[in-house]
């Protein structure tokens, strides 16, 4: 069975000004109930962590400020919002649903977190509305648990995961393949295993091709034994923070070729949704939403 993490704490209102992103984390989950893809028993609900696992990948010091909301406040003006202790909460939930999705897929082949991808979180820092780097910590967990040893984080959010390409630069188990907008957010890329920067407005075909090009070749050679994927729906059209050119219906079939890669190759993969900005809600809840219908066509 297809399992989800989701806790109401994800539907957290943001301060004024940045609430409408929040929206999807109330909708998607009402919108796979209604239209079938999911049941009740396919979403279960992370709680707070062992903060050993958070500390394995973040700077103790900076953790502990941020869990006192001592973050300096030069520092706390590049994560993008005023911190709260509920939002710091809400970020270790989420990274405990990312922990607990790594063992569902361990299992079923796949998990998803229906929050998360929260690549911009640095070692020592935080940026972009990102404090706690939830798939990397996922990664930390599985190589502690001895659950995986070689891993390959894919992420395709139209933003650079520069935040995870720092935390595990030095290291030879964790490569880090980013596929991202060459004219987005960040302007000083850091240096994955693998960037592919793409072009203002590249179209599915290009998109896709590309794609289809790499992903099989990067696992022939770096051999994972898990995969944590970053579907962030921010690479079509009409995303308001994105550069590329993708429809709707190219973004599924992005998501339906990683994941049915994942399965052919029989290497478990994480899921985390990652961004989406396009004006229209039900636009972003729609391209959401296609990544699970994928995920439960494609391996139940």
């Amino acid at each position: 069975m297809l399992k989800i993490a989701f806790h109401p704490i994800y539907k957290h209102p943001l301060p004024e000004g940045h609430r409408f992103p929040m929206l999807k984390y109330e909708l998607l989950p009402k919108q796979l109930l209604h239209e079938g893809t999911c049941t009740p028993e396919h979403f279960f609900e992370p709680g707070p962590p062992n903060d050993k696992y958070i500390v394995a990948v973040h700077d103790p010091d900076y953790f502990y400020d941020l869990l006192n909301i001592k973050i300096p406040p030069k520092e706390a003006r590049k994560i993008g919002f005023p911190l709260s202790e509920v939002l710091v909460e809400r970020e270790r939930i989420i990274a405990d649903g990312t922990m607990r999705a790594c063992e569902h897929a361990l299992e079923h082949g796949i998990a998803m977190n229906i929050a998360g991808g929260t690549h911009h979180a640095y070692t020592n820092h935080g940026e972009a509305f990102c404090m706690l780097n939830d798939q990397a910590i996922g990664a930390r967990y599985l190589q502690a648990k001895d659950y995986a040893r070689n891993i390959l984080i894919v992420d395709l959010d139209v933003h650079q995961g520069n935040g995870t390409a720092e935390i595990f630069q030095d290291d030879p188990s964790v490569f880090t393949f980013s596929m991202h907008g060459a004219g987005n957010y960040p302007f000083k890329k850091e240096r994955s295993d693998l960037d592919i920067a793409l072009e203002k407005g590249t179209d599915d075909d290009t998109y896709l091709s590309i794609l289809t090009e790499t992903l099989p070749k990067l696992i022939a050679r770096q051999r994972p034994d898990f995969i944590f994927y970053l579907c962030g729906v921010d690479v079509i059209a009409t995303d308001k923070l994105g550069t590329l050119g993708m429809s709707v219906q190219g973004c599924k079939q992005r998501d339906e070729f990683v994941l049915e890669t994942c399965k052919n190759h029989q290497i478990p993969v994480q899921c985390s949704m990652g961004g989406g900005y396009s004006p229209e809600i039900k636009t972003i809840v729609e391209a959401h939403a296609n990544t699970f219908r994928a995920a439960q066509k494609i391996y139940f």
